[in-house]
């Protein structure tokens, strides 16, 4: 069972559960458990090159948000040393850290979010009953990557024409600003030829379809039963107050008992389903191959 085979309703419901989780508690394990998910999903799905690419990115920030922290919050019952008069604490150190690692678990389960979530399945999921909205959303996300490309193509052809000079920061600016209205005109053009193209297959009238139909199948409602089991008992946990954690004044103690280890299992699970089935796919894939003939 692919992540391409599985209904949008499926995964959208799937992406909510977690990032609930991930931002509404505090819990330093259910934290790794969503930042880990989400990087090994990520790179499953992403590849090693651009996971290392993103980490470059990503890493930096929360270094940057866990340092930050401590030096703004002076809040907390056991200080660590002293900075111009203020406090540096524990469990601001520790909260900063934690922080952190939320904001990467949210940054990283988006970005897969967006790569499951295509413009075809938010027309399916969303086509039915908010058909321009969807529509609107799905074209938003298309005309971006075309704008990147375009811009890309104009600023080759700049240099090549000498339009944009690689002498200064400033040339280089002006070369581009003179860029923008060709690439503002080409963006308008577009437009008018969605327009016109949509018109001309009959859009807005009336008994045209606004998107495909695909309707659940028995793989889809046991992929759906199985999360909203896990991401329903690591909500019970929580509402039941078994995954509480607070680091102020001081660092409380991480819940052990029976219902807290049912949420955390829960939602390891969780984090970590969509990771064994890329690794399942992946590994029939490899067995398939190994038996593919040498001519």
């Amino acid at each position: 069972m692919s992540r391409e085979r599985l209904h949008p309703a499926v995964w959208m419901t799937y992406y909510l559960l977690v990032l609930a989780v991930a931002m509404f508690y505090w819990n330093p394990l259910l934290q790794g458990f969503a930042l880990l998910g989400g990087m090994l999903y990520f790179a499953a799905i992403a590849g090693g090159r651009a996971f290392l690419s993103e980490l470059g990115f990503t890493l930096p920030l929360a270094v940057l948000v866990a340092i930050t922290n401590p030096l703004f919050s002076h809040a907390g019952a056991t200080p660590l040393f002293f900075m111009n008069g203020n406090p540096i604490t524990l469990e601001a150190v520790l909260y900063g850290i934690l922080l952190a690692g939320m904001i990467l678990s949210v940054l990283y389960w988006c970005k897969c979010l967006s790569m499951v979530m295509t413009t075809d399945r938010l027309l399916t999921l969303f086509g039915g009953f908010l058909p321009k909205l969807a529509l609107t959303f799905s074209m938003t996300l298309r005309f971006f990557p075309r704008l990147f490309r375009q811009m890309k193509a104009m600023e080759a052809a700049g240099k090549t024409s000498g339009l944009l000079a690689d002498d200064s920061f400033f040339d280089r600016l002006r070369g581009r600003m003179k860029l923008l209205p060709a690439l503002i005109g080409w963006s308008l053009e577009r437009a008018m030829e969605t327009s016109a193209s949509m018109k001309a297959r009959g859009y807005g009238l009336p008994g045209r379809t606004n998107a495909v139909c695909r309707k659940m199948r028995g793989e889809d409602v046991v992929f759906l039963a199985v999360i909203l089991l896990l991401g329903g008992l690591t909500l019970l946990s929580g509402i039941l107050g078994d995954l509480s954690f607070w680091f102020y004044p001081r660092i409380s103690d991480l819940p052990t008992g029976g219902i807290s280890l049912m949420g955390y299992v829960s939602y390891g699970l969780l984090c970590f389903l969509p990771v064994i089935l890329e690794w399942k796919e992946w590994y029939q894939w490899h067995l398939l191959r190994k038996k593919i003939p040498l001519s």
